[in-house]
Order: C-alpha cells, then sequence, then structure tokens
C-alpha cells in the first residue's frame, strides 16, 4: 500500500482499498481464471474426440487378413519410446523459452530432485502397462461387445476411487449423472450384442472373472493415480512429470519384451517386425492420446476425460453413418440423448449448490458458537480485508486442493 493506494500483485492496477472495490477485483480475477479453464477444457475434449475418432480407423487400416502381424508389446514399447522422445523436445523448448531467475529444468538437481518428488508415476504406469496387456487377455474369455460393456463399469469405479483417494466430493445429482452416464453407454452398445446372447448368461470359466475384475479396476487405478501424482507435485513442469512417466512405461515395456524374448528365442527380439505405415500411424495416434490424456488429469480431471472419451465415440459412430452408410440404430440415438443429460447434469452448476449452502450454513454455525466481542470481531474483519485486498494469487490458490 502506497500513498492510501493498493497495487494488485497480478495486473499491477492501483486503487482505493474500499470493500467492493477489492471484492470486484477479486471476482474479475476469478473469472478470468475460470475462462481460461473452460477453453482449455474446450480444447482438451476436442483434441481427445479426434483422436479417440481416428483409434477404430487405424486399427482397421493395421490389420492384413483380420489379423495383426505385429507384437502388441513392441507396440505399446514404441508408443511409449514416441511420447518420451516428444517430452524430451518440449523440455528443451521450455527451458529456452524460460525468464531469468527461474530455476533451470535441465539442470541435474532439478532433473533430481523432480525425479525423487515425482518416484510415484511409476505406479500409474506400471498399471497401464499391464492394462494393456489385459485388453488381449480378456479376448480370451469374452466377445469384443461383451467387454466393451464391462468397461463402462469403470464410470463408477473412478468415481469411488476419487472419492477414496483424492476425497473428491461428489453431489447425489452427480452420482445420479454418472449413474446416467453408465446407462447411456450401455444402451448405445446394446446393439452389437449377438442376437440370442446377453452379457450375464455367459458360460464363462471362473478366472474370467478374476479377469474382469482386474480388467475394470487397473485402468481406474491407473487413471486415478495418475491424476493424483501429478496434481500433486503441481508446480513441476508437466513435460518433465510425463518424461517419468513415460520412461517408466518405456521400461515396464522393455522388460516384457525381454521376458518373451527369453521365452521365445531370440527370433522374437525384433521390435519393428510387421510394423506397416498404419501402425507407425497408430503409434503416433496413441501417444498422442496419452499425451492429450497428462492434460487431462493434471489440469482438469478423470471424469471429464471419460466423457470426452464417450463424445468422441458418439461423434465416430455419426461419422460412420455419413461416410459408410452404417445405419443408426434406435439404441444409439437413446444412448446419445442419455449420455448428453448425463454430461448437462454433472458439470451443472445446480449440482454443486447444495454443497455450497451446506458449508455456508456451516460457517454460520461455527459463528454463533464463537462469542466474541464486537471489537474483536471487527478487527477480525479488518484483518480479513487487508488480506482480500492484496489477494496474490499463491500456488495454493492455483493448484487443486488435494489431501495433505
Amino acid at each position: 500500500m502506497k500513498n492510501g493506494m493498493i497495487e494488485c500483485s497480478v495486473c499491477h492496477s492501483k486503487f482505493n482499498p474500499g470493500t467492493k472495490t477489492v471484492s470486484r477485483a477479486y471476482d474479475s480475477h476469478r473469472i478470468k481464471v475460470s475462462s481460461k479453464q473452460r477453453a482449455l477444457n474446450v480444447l482438451l475434449v476436442v483434441g481427445d474426440c479426434i483422436l479417440v475418432g481416428l483409434q477404430p480407423i487405424l486399427v482397421y487400416m493395421s490389420k492384413v487378413d483380420g489379423k495383426f502381424n505385429f507384437s502388441p508389446v513392441n507396440v505399446n514399447f514404441l508408443t511409449e519410446a514416441a511420447k518420451v522422445l516428444f517430452a524430451v523436445v518440449m523440455l528443451l523448448f521450455q527451458a529456452r523459452h524460460q525468464k531469468v531467475g527461474e530455476k533451470p529444468l535441465l539442470s541435474v538437481s532439478t532433473f533430481v530432485q523432480a525425479a525423487r518428488s515425482n518416484v510415484l508415476l511409476a505406479v500409474p504406469a506400471l498399471l497401464y502397462a499391464i492394462n494393456n496387456y489385459l485388453k488381449f487377455i480378456m479376448q480370451l474369455y469374452f466377445n469384443p461387445a461383451t467387454v466393451k460393456m464391462l468397461s463402462n463399469l469403470k464410470v463408477l469405479v473412478i468415481a469411488v476411487l476419487l472419492k477414496i483417494i483424492m476425497r473428491r466430493r461428489f453431489s447425489v445429482i452427480q452420482w445420479e449423472a454418472l449413474a446416467l452416464l453408465l446407462i447411456g453407454i450401455s444402451v448405445n452398445q446394446m446393439r452389437s450384442l449377438p442376437e440370442g446372447t446377453t452379457t450375464m448368461g455367459l458360460q464363462i470359466a471362473t478366472g474370467a472373472y478374476i479377469c474382469t475384475l482386474i480388467f475394470v479396476t487397473v485402468p481406474s487405478m491407473a487413471s486415478v493415480f495418475n491424476e493424483y501424482a501429478l496434481k500433486s507435485q503441481y508446480d513441476t513442469s508437466i513435460y518433465l512429470q510425463n518424461l517419468f512417466l513415460y520412461g517408466y512405461g518405456a521400461i515396464f515395456n522393455f522388460l516384457a519384451i525381454l521376458g518373451i524374448a527369453i521365452a521365445k528365442g531370440p527370433g522374437s527380439f525384433d521390435i519393428f517386425q510387421g510394423i506397416s505405415k498404419a501402425t507407425m500411424l497408430l503409434i503416433f495416434n496413441n501417444a498422442a492420446q496419452g499425451i492429450l490424456s497428462s492434460f487431462f488429469f493434471k489440469y482438469a480431471d478423470t471424469i471429464l476425460k471419460k466423457y470426452s472419451s464417450t463424445v468422441a465415440t458418439i461423434f465416430t459412430g455419426i461419422a460412420s453413418a455419413a461416410l459408410f452408410g452404417h445405419t443408426l440404430t434406435v439404441n444409439f440415438i437413446l444412448g446419445i440423448s442419455i449420455v448428453f443429460i448425463s454430461m448437462h447434469q454433472f458439470f451443472s452448476p445446480i449440482s454443486k449448490v447444495k454443497e455450497e449452502e451446506e458449508s455456508g450454513k456451516m460457517e454460520l454455525m461455527d459463528s454463533d458458537s464463537n462469542h466474541r466481542p464486537k471489537d474483536d470481531s471487527f478487527i477480525q474483519m479488518a484483518a480479513g480485508a487487508n488480506e482480500e485486498a492484496s489477494h496474490r494469487v499463491g500456488s495454493d490458490e492455483r493448484q487443486p486442493l488435494l489431501p495433505r
């Protein structure tokens, strides 16, 4: 404060320290931040829709006579290697554009300290590696349509894990929205079930139930742990975090390649065996999806990523109908309607009103229980006004709340 004027630490504008003025300036800054966040969410969703929409097309192009000539483990390793290369390039670019006085990104001390702080990223990297292998094992017990139906259970598993691990709070309306999402996806995919069969009526071995439990739980845990690990070290560069995450993933996949080579012989160690141009496009697409997912987990959340993937599947169905003449069934149209209703319900401000009202009631109860003199209350209010007037945006305000 200079000459009775206050300078904003964010926009450096000067104004009188009136309560209404400070409140309006603070609210204006909050609106700008939220609008940037909304714009980022839109870009993430659009990019995810494009990449996920291309996925089935590239998978179809990679097949030869209905089969893959390449090893899925090799493709997973090359995908992780491509993501590591991207992280290194972006780190070099970010380091060249650092401001004077900032801690150098490429110093040994920074790298070692970041590696120790982000060692938790090894957990989602291992879970992702396991999940990539489970996708093929599940085909031994279930047909593809049933696998899709079972994967829908990830929605609720992710929500429960977010509540347990990250202590995320969901309102009743949001839980209902997630249930609607599960129903909408299921209705949409029911059209692909073979006639005369049902998901619950399949003759499967006991081991299949164990695989189903792992198939649903492992990728859900990977997503939630990934979000927790990225956000818990929010000040660390996302490209440096990605370097660790993808580096761990490449190591785990390379160990799997070595294990297969030891079991089948040195002849199976050819990583590029059966890799065509279409397969390379598939690898780059998978790498781009993984990179985009890291931005989802750090700057948005896992639930938005799940909604985004669902919308991408819907757009893929519409594009298939427009380009290849595929028929849009009634189940597809009903599923679309339910999914969009669920999305609107989950992200609507109405779903958070009840929680805000409850927190307001708690504040009123606390103020009633503390019988403080009026003079003391006035002093506390004045101190609070001075803190709001400076409204410095600290690291705790920028980063999402996490359990300490």
